[in-house]
């Protein structure tokens, strides 16, 4: 039963991220005003590929490549417990 509501809440709460990004897209369309910044990780095995258009963009990626790094030693860490 704690399982099912897990994952129910689970995928309420990407619903919901898909539904704010929509929205947000419709919202910066309808304005006529448009600034498009993009950026993605690749992972090669244990290399990151990271890539976006300006610099802040590029570096949100490597923090988020360093903190994928943090989680995934946290979970081998709490594993060897």
């Amino acid at each position: 039963m704690k399982g099912e509501l897990l994952v129910l809440m689970g995928m309420g709460l990407i619903f919901i991220g898909f539904m704010l990004i929509f929205l947000g897209t419709l919202m910066s369309a309808s304005s006529g005003e448009a600034n498009v910044e993009s950026g993605g990780v690749i992972m090669i095995g244990p290399i990151p590929i990271v890539f976006g258009t300006n610099r802040g963009v590029t570096l949100a990626m490597i923090l988020a490549v360093l903190l994928m790094v943090l989680w995934i030693v946290g979970v081998l860490l709490s594993r060897r417990v």
